[in-house]
């Protein structure tokens, strides 16, 4: 991969002053990419104008990267937009991200997503919205199948997801969504090979595949900024059901639930990065006719930050078991420049293997760099390994 040209915004006198729940972020001791440019460049920028006391801070990052499917290279441009609706020291970080990609030929995505904290964190907002032109590689049910049995899968993908959850006391939400998706399509690129005898599974292996259904949502979050999360802690539980009266193929239903813990090992130093971050999530479908593209997999989790060095899509099964530990460190004491080291493995049940009874593990290190020091954005760019595969993976903001 090879990073283009990045750049960003932030308001010239935002504050400086960040909460993170109990640990005090000064920013105006950190420095950012912004800082840099302004220093080379000799930029002065002009006075920006307030509404209301709100702040917005733009991050955009442009990079060459290879796309899912062995589709070639495309341009990725992440771009994230944060601003407090409310109160800083009452009410969360919102963000949104728009991270479209194109190879300049028949392969592309438009994926959207937000978290909206509305004042004094009375509602959560959330949404996930995606048109994917995606092809991908699948190994079918399980880990039993070798790397090169995979089979490229082209399909078009239609996601619209929206939640919204009400604070019943502080950190906890309780709420109601609706969940979409749409495949159409369907079909691998090597047209003798039959999916449905491929996988061995008969569900959401033709030539389209619809889930319409609603969900019940409870979050337990503790953290004031999910895009760089300092101490505090993160639960999810969703509860999705998709009958067939809302448009669903065939009436099934699925759990989630996912546990994050950030735990701070330099509290005397509250302007420095290091800290314990550890992730786990389980994912299961709890009916047989669940569609076999919504079967949980690696690299499917919401927010496709899961299984670093690890191919996405490379096991899938009925159930799936995640856990994840990485260790950040600023290396410089302006929180210009930092580094994490982390590793994974997750276990996933097949047709005829139980879950927890083979394990795939994956282990990398990353290079942070300051990009926006107003939203405590960082350039995370990431390599990892597992066994026969390896990979590197830009972003904006850390990887849970």
């Amino acid at each position: 991969m090879l990073l283009l040209f990045p750049f960003g915004l932030h308001a010239q006198n935002a504050g400086n002053v960040l909460p993170q729940n109990n640990h005090v972020l000064d920013t105006a001791k950190q420095t950012d990419l912004i800082d840099v440019a302004k220093s080379l460049f000799h930029i002065k920028p002009g006075k920006i104008k307030e509404k209301k006391g709100k702040h917005i801070y733009f991050s955009i990052l442009p990079v060459g990267a290879t796309v899912p499917g062995g589709s070639g290279r495309a341009l990725i441009t992440s771009t994230t937009a944060a601003m407090y609706l409310g109160s800083k020291t009452t009410t969360n970080l919102s963000t949104a991200t728009f991270t479209p990609y194109w190879n300049f030929g028949s392969r592309f995505g438009l994926p959207i997503r937000n978290n909206i904290w509305l004042p004094d964190n009375t509602w959560l907002i959330q949404g996930d919205t995606r048109f994917l032109v995606y092809p991908q590689y699948t190994w079918g049910l399980g880990t039993k199948r070798a790397e090169q049995e995979k089979v490229l899968l082209d399909y078009k993908y239609i996601r619209f997801y929206q939640n919204a959850l009400k604070q019943i006391r502080p950190n906890f939400y309780f709420g109601l969504g609706y969940n979409l998706d749409y495949r159409f399509n369907i079909k691998p690129e090597n047209g003798e090979i039959n999916l449905a005898n491929y996988t061995g599974y008969k569900y959401g292996t033709g030539s389209n595949s619809v889930s319409s259904g609603l969900s019940l949502n409870m979050v337990y979050d503790t953290r004031s900024n999910a895009i760089n999360p300092l101490p505090g802690m993160y639960a999810n539980l969703v509860y999705r059901i998709n009958p067939t009266y809302l448009g669903s193929n065939n009436t099934w239903r699925s759990l989630y639930l996912d546990v994050r813990k950030y735990i701070s090992m330099n509290k005397d130093k509250p302007n420095q990065q290091n800290s314990l971050a550890l992730w786990s999530y389980l994912w299961t479908a709890l009916d047989s006719k669940t569609p076999y593209l919504d079967l949980p997999s690696t690299g499917w989790d919401p927010y496709n930050r899961s299984a670093r060095g690890i191919d996405q899509n490379r096991y899938r099964g009925k159930s799936l078991f995640y856990l994840e530990s990485e260790y950040r460190r600023d290396i410089t004491s302006n929180g210009l420049v930092g580094f994490v080291v982390f590793a994974n493995v997750n276990s996933v049940s097949g047709e005829s293997q139980g879950l927890f009874s083979s394990w795939k593990p994956a282990a990398g290190t990353g290079l942070r760099l300051k990009f926006n020091k107003g939203s405590n954005t960082n350039i995370g760019i990431d390599y990892g390994m597992s066994k026969g595969y390896k990979s590197f993976s830009f972003n904006l903001g850390e990887a849970f």
